[in-house]
């Protein structure tokens, strides 16, 4: 039976694409690529000649319905996005919907993502996390800050290296400049980097040294950080 194979890719590190993972883009009718420029690189590096289509923020609310009809008939589609896992903070969510919806066989591949590797090193809590994405950049922004400033898991936050200090800056004014957090660069690639400290402390670096490239922020909960004041 066809089905949808959603396939991560790299998320700096070309030697991250699975053996399986690349065998299902070799084998796939089509592969559908957020950035039909960006999966050529990564296909031709592993020497995949294969058909591509884009699929991205743009376009996927006018073409789901009609990928999902192709699968029916009989293609095995695969899905990728032009870092890590689709639907993760990527193009992917709705396609997904209108398979499950339309009883596709959907499935998965385990492979690259920023978050995990940021979280398991920033040496604070994993056993309970709180995976928040992007911030929005205007409307409701505040009220997200508010709510992770009270949330007791370790928060994960997504953002580019042009609105990071504004981010640092308004989660030490909701959740105290003492609060701990992890700020991981560039994950697997060249100059992957973590600083780790206070949000005070990462704001002072962060203002002497201009922060460059994709970034993970991995912020401590507030009942962690509350335990540790009762217990000091």
């Amino acid at each position: 039976m066809a089905k949808l194979i959603i396939v991560p890719t790299p998320v700096g590190n070309l030697e991250d694409m699975t053996i399986r993972a690349l065998r299902v883009l070799k084998e796939a009718d089509l592969i559908l690529a957020e950035d039909t420029r960006t999966t050529g690189v990564l296909l031709k590096h592993y020497e995949i000649q294969n058909r591509l289509q884009s699929h991205h923020k743009f376009n996927e609310h006018q073409t789901v319905e009609r990928i999902a009809e192709r699968i029916k008939a009989g293609e095995n589609i695969a899905l990728v996005s032009d870092a890590g896992t689709p639907a993760i903070s990527d193009p992917g969510f709705l396609l997904v919907r209108e398979c499950v919806q339309k009883g596709i066989e959907v499935e998965c591949l385990p492979g690259a993502t920023a978050f995990i590797p940021a979280l398991v090193i920033s040496g604070l809590p994993n056993d309970k996390f709180c995976f928040e994405g992007f911030l929005p950049v205007k409307k409701g922004r505040q009220t997200r800050l508010l709510k992770i400033s009270s949330e007791e898991r370790t928060n994960i936050i997504y953002e580019s290296p042009y609105r990071l200090l504004k981010t640092l800056t308004q989660l030490s004014e909701v959740c105290g400049n003492d609060r701990k957090v992890s700020v991981s660069r560039e994950i697997s690639k060249r100059f992957e980097e973590t600083i780790r400290g206070t949000l005070e402390e990462a704001i002072s670096h962060f203002t002497k040294n201009e922060p460059k490239g994709e970034f993970v922020i991995v912020l401590e909960g507030s009942e962690h950080e509350k335990r540790e004041s009762d217990q000091s």
